[in-house]
């Protein structure tokens, strides 16, 4: 089987070098599972089986070239129905965003668990206890208590709002809280958002969040809200009430332990969250997994 990891389509710019080791290891790993892993810095598409890439492409038809190369490859491997491999962020990195173990989240072919195969149709239960131990994320119980609700916003024009503005779902979605719950409302910008401080300005009905984590703003939090992101994953594991506002909820990982109606807010349902919690930690791998074929050698029975 031939995979190739294609590392022109991380932008020459970024100053993040582990991006590129990211591809660089996974094709090691699958030569060691006896494939052929290619590492290809040319900007030309070739022939594979497995096409990996880091990273998605933007609905709004952003134009850089590594975007565009990208789409590119998702659209040749689409054709040829031949299958993509997408390198996206780790949904239990909220604690140690730093790990050295540099876990990260993989899936085939799409970035929504309804359009992405997140190869959980096959869970080992060791694999979340050894998640939850190396990154401190075990499962806290519910809680029944909590001061202010957590909007987290998400990145103006990233695929993942599907065109949506971020201040219209944000206003949208005060006015729906403000039917059902007075309580205070804090709002954390999406951290990758370098416009956020542009476009997110103070207003009575929220305050802004200056902290530099995640885990700060949901210590104390009554509920998380989002549209579709990461930070509901980490809501759940905290023991806080998620609430998704996407139209089509199952977008989200937290799907499984979400509610979905912000009538609600002040009586959150609470569901069972381990077979979940296994399921999600079935597309999470390490760098030493990478590069040992460990991460291949479960992601190839879903070629």
């Amino acid at each position: 089987m031939r995979v190739v990891s294609y590392i022109a389509g991380v932008p020459p710019s970024t100053k993040n070098s582990g991006k590129r080791e990211i591809l660089t290891r996974f094709a090691d790993g699958v030569t060691t599972q006896g494939d052929q892993g290619v590492k290809h810095t040319a900007l030309t598409i070739i022939p594979s089986d497995v096409a990996v890439i880091q990273g998605w492409t933007h609905e709004q038809g952003k134009s850089a070239p590594h975007l565009t190369f990208r789409q590119q490859i998702i659209d040749t491997q689409r054709q040829h129905g031949c299958r993509l491999l997408v390198i996206d962020s780790n949904l239990f990195n909220y604690k140690q965003k730093n790990h050295p173990a540099n876990y990260l989240r993989y899936s085939f072919d799409g970035v929504f668990p309804t359009t992405g195969n997140y190869f959980d149709q096959i869970v080992d239960p060791l694999r979340w206890q050894q998640i939850q131990q190396d990154l401190d994320v075990p499962l806290q119980s519910w809680r029944t208590h909590g001061n202010h609700i957590l909007i987290c916003t998400q990145r103006q024009g990233g695929w993942s709002m599907k065109g949506l503005n971020v201040m219209q779902w944000l206003n949208q979605t005060v006015e729906e809280i403000r039917k059902y719950s007075n309580r205070p409302i804090l709002v954390r910008a999406h951290p990758g958002d370098k416009q956020a401080k542009n476009y997110l300005s103070q207003d009575p009905r929220w305050t802004i969040s200056t902290n530099p984590g995640l885990k700060d703003d949901l210590h104390n939090a009554w509920a998380v809200i989002t549209y579709n992101s990461s930070p509901g994953v980490a809501g759940a594991i905290e023991g806080i009430p998620v609430f998704v506002t996407d139209p089509v909820p199952e977008n989200s990982q937290a799907y499984a332990v979400a509610n979905t109606d912000l009538s609600q807010l002040e009586t959150p349902k609470t569901f069972e969250r381990q077979a979940w919690v296994e399921r999600l930690a079935m597309s999470h791998w390490n760098f030493a997994e990478l590069s040992n074929g460990t991460a291949w050698r479960h992601i190839r029975q879903f070629v």
